[in-house]
């Protein structure tokens, strides 16, 4: 008998996705975001991302059923984030995923939500070559790992962010050069027609892998506030912006690729989506003669289905489930890629 098709849920920050997955493929998933709810606040307001977890966990499960072509009863494991992320948010999404598996009486696995974004990979290209180098860049977190076995081996931190991470500087920079939520998407629309060389943006940083963008984002806005009242030229701050936040992250990851030995560069998280990170990552690749593996734009955002990809290599690993009184921890650390984090431990805590 085969592996048992993985039902993943993902619900950390403001997406509700459901996926399913089965011995690294992908049968169906289903996202449901309440992103145009936060807009008018510049940001996410967790307690109303939390009851938009509430009303969409059983649709988005229920439409990655049907693109499936599943039924419940055909679920033989499931998947949830456990964290980091937004506590309320994670709370709903693990009382959905135990309801489920103790109703269907199917193991219930923990993952960590940044293993969930380097697992993401596998669905599209295959299994991760071991060791690989993993550049994170997300809303919440830059992190430079070196990886070996994903669900059997410790994760390796060459590199992360001491204070905004990429995704939280699109977001604040935006907002001051008077582009909408969220800021990813809206700098680099903006970007395509700028020059971005025009401004002299600094690299933070480049001595180490570590990452830091409160410099850069502080310099952005100084750079806005000088133009104020008069005609910005915003595309030109975008496009340098953006430069030199791509600059900084394949820079470094590169090097580390280099340092290391390792062959293969794996670029996950919300901010791969953007254009010229993808861009600058293949061509320096391409230069040092490294393999460049990118999710597709679809599983670089926040989705259920890298929670199942997650889930689907536990248990083909035979690791153990969860405790029946996992819990959440949303500002857990990435070490390794289950996390199963206990209402016990917490109380001692």
């Amino acid at each position: 008998m085969g592996s048992p098709v993985v039902l993943g849920i993902e619900s950390s920050c403001d997406e509700t996705g459901a996926g399913l997955v089965r011995e690294g493929r992908l049968l169906g998933h289903a996202v449901a975001s309440s992103m145009d709810e936060h807009a008018r606040y510049g940001g996410v307001v967790p307690e109303i991302a939390a009851r938009a977890h509430v009303h969409a966990v059983r649709p988005v499960v229920q439409r990655a059923l049907e693109e499936a072509g599943l039924r419940l009863t055909d679920i033989g494991a499931v998947a949830v984030t456990t964290g980091p992320g937004l506590s309320g948010a994670l709370q709903v999404g693990l009382a959905g995923a135990k309801g489920l598996a103790y109703a269907l009486g199917v193991p219930l696995y923990g993952v960590h939500h940044l293993a969930g974004h380097v697992a993401a990979d596998t669905l599209e290209h295959g299994p991760l070559p071991n060791p690989c180098m993993v550049l994170v860049v997300s809303g919440g977190h830059t992190s430079l790992l070196l990886v070996r076995d994903l669900a059997r081996d410790p994760i390796v931190h060459l590199g992360d962010t001491l204070d905004d991470a990429a995704g939280e500087c699109f977001d604040k920079v935006a907002r001051v050069f008077g582009l909408p939520y969220p800021g990813g998407p809206a700098i680099d629309r903006a970007a395509r027609s700028g020059d971005p060389h025009a401004v002299p943006f600094p690299r933070p940083l480049p001595g180490s892998y570590d990452f830091s963008f409160s410099g850069l984002k502080t310099a952005a806005v100084r750079w806005a506030e000088s133009h104020a009242g008069a005609e910005s030229p915003v595309a030109d701050g975008a496009a340098s912006f953006q430069e030199a936040v791509a600059d900084v992250l394949t820079r470094k990851a590169v090097a580390a690729c280099v340092e290391h030995g390792v062959g293969t560069l794996v670029v996950v998280g919300g901010v791969a989506a953007n254009s010229r990170v993808r861009a600058l990552a293949e061509e320096r690749c391409r230069a040092a003669g490294l393999t460049l593996r990118v999710p597709p734009l679809r599983l670089c955002t926040d989705n259920g289905a890298m929670i199942a990809a997650v889930g689907d290599l536990l248990v083909r690993a035979g690791a153990e489930p969860a405790p029946l009184d996992v819990s959440v921890d949303p500002s857990a650390p990435l070490e390794h890629a289950a996390l199963h984090p206990t209402a016990t431990a917490w109380a001692a805590a």
